[in-house]
């Protein structure tokens, strides 16, 4: 079973690393499987017990699971296996469309909020036992939640979208926990899940967001957190449509103690209106990230939620990094206040590269998708073949393995560097003959 690697390891820490050192290092294959505990016992010398425990620590960190009788294997997709090692590498000349960065000619200059957020710390300087948020980003951040009709409640910032999702997680859930999430969906949270330990329950997404029934689906197998996209998605574009967010909401309603996380990262990029799922459960938080918009370094994220959440996210916080730089605060409020981001002509933009993308290729009858943000999302029954054809031609796209659990294969393609014309349309020409199924070879 395991010729090619040796477990080692007297004690249950040594043993799981040594498991996680197989794993990482692409000699411990996903699916394969693990000796039975007492077996591996008695090849170490060591107590069963202790072998029980190193499988257990692994299965916490989502690195093995285990099946009853048939054992315990290597994840499928184990979390320390990163989607985004899922990527080509493009050659020298390609274009890379693959990374899902924001055009960076639409992002805004940064040296004039920086300087005043600057000007203000040498007045006021940020010092330890401060409120954790910046009294002025505070105040913008809720009124334009208000306005969008989040629920009231007090919010915390976080580093970035996945770091408040993290941190909620760790919170609310237990290793073993399954968790609700879109599929396909984004990448760096399908590792996320796993990786804490829990387990994702795949709900099916259109246009319009998750599938209601879906949703119901996973809810009544036993999830216990909801995260849903509301704008933006990735990699599909949807949206949640008025009609589809109250169907979603009467769902949420059946399931009260549902965790629920709402992701808007789409805000200030995307000309879509919000429909927000919040304040149906007990538990929630709404996520509004500044990467895709303000630029991807500004690891900023304002999260709002009920009182519970919201408090016991800054109190962990308070025994790690503390706070989230209030210099970083400063700046990305000048942002918000000096309309920084012309939001309608950047939402504009985008649109007018996806709808050109989608229209090239549907008239060469390729099916496409991408309603909102960043990205176009396209069907390909030979996902694998289709990377490899685009990259020969001089395309590097997204592989669908990267976000996907059950839902069918394709591609994503970020169509922030879509500029001109020809581009689409030399695009479109790759991606259909892609995509076309291979005639099969016949000899004699």
């Amino acid at each position: 079973m395991l010729e090619e690697y040796r477990i080692v390891g007297r004690g249950a820490s040594e043993i799981a690393a040594s498991v996680e050192r197989g794993v990482a290092d692409g000699a411990l294959k996903p699916g394969q499987g693990l000796p039975p505990m007492r077996e591996l016992a008695t090849s170490l010398g060591v107590n069963p017990n202790t072998v029980a425990a190193a499988y257990r620590t692994l299965r916490e960190r989502g690195v093995i699971e285990t099946a009853g009788r048939r054992g315990s294997r290597v994840r499928a997709r184990p979390a320390t296996t990163a989607r985004g090692s899922l990527r080509v590498e493009p050659p020298p000349g390609a274009r890379d469309l693959s990374e899902g960065n924001p055009d960076p000619a639409l992002l805004p200059p940064l040296a004039d909020a920086f300087a005043v957020a600057a000007r203000r710390a040498a007045e006021e300087p940020g010092l330890y036992a401060r409120p954790p948020v910046d009294e002025g980003f505070g105040k913008l951040a809720r009124t334009a939640m208000d306005a969008d009709g989040v629920p009231a409640g007090p919010i915390a910032v976080t580093s970035g979208t996945l770091d408040a999702v993290e941190r909620v997680f760790a919170l609310h859930l237990r290793p073993g926990d399954a968790v609700a999430v879109e599929d396909p969906g984004w990448a760096s949270l399908l590792d996320l899940v796993p990786a804490l330990g829990l387990k994702p329950a795949p709900v099916a997404v259109d246009d319009e967001g998750p599938l209601p029934d879906a949703l119901e689906a996973a809810l009544k197998a036993g999830a216990r957190a909801v995260v849903v996209t509301a704008r933006a998605q990735n990699p599909t574009g949807a949206v949640v449509s008025a009609e589809r967010a109250e169907r979603l909401r009467a769902v949420l309603a059946r399931w009260p103690e549902a965790l629920l996380v709402e992701d808007d990262h789409g805000h200030a990029f995307v000309d879509q209106p919000l429909h927000t799922l919040c304040g149906v459960t007990a538990r929630w938080v709404f996520i509004r990230s500044v990467a895709k918009a303000y630029g991807p370094d500004l690891r900023v994220a304002v999260m709002a939620g009920d009182p519970v959440t919201v408090d016991r996210v800054q109190g962990r916080q308070d025994l790690g990094p503390g706070w989230v730089s209030r210099l970083l605060q400063r700046a990305v409020a000048r942002l918000w206040e000096t309309g920084a981001v012309d939001v309608p002509a950047v939402a504009a933009a985008y649109r007018q590269r996806r709808e050109a993308l989608i229209g090239a290729l549907e008239r060469r009858g390729v099916e496409a998708y991408g309603r909102s943000g960043m990205n176009v999302w396209v069907p390909a029954p030979d996902e694998t073949g289709a990377v490899a054809r685009l990259l020969h031609g001089g395309w590097a796209v997204a592989p669908g393995a990267r976000f996907r659990l059950e839902s069918g294969p394709g591609l994503r393609l970020t169509v922030s560097e879509l500029v001109d014309a020809e581009d689409v349309e030399r695009l479109a020409d790759a991606v259909a003959a892609a995509v076309a199924p291979v005639a099969p070879r016949t000899y004699g």
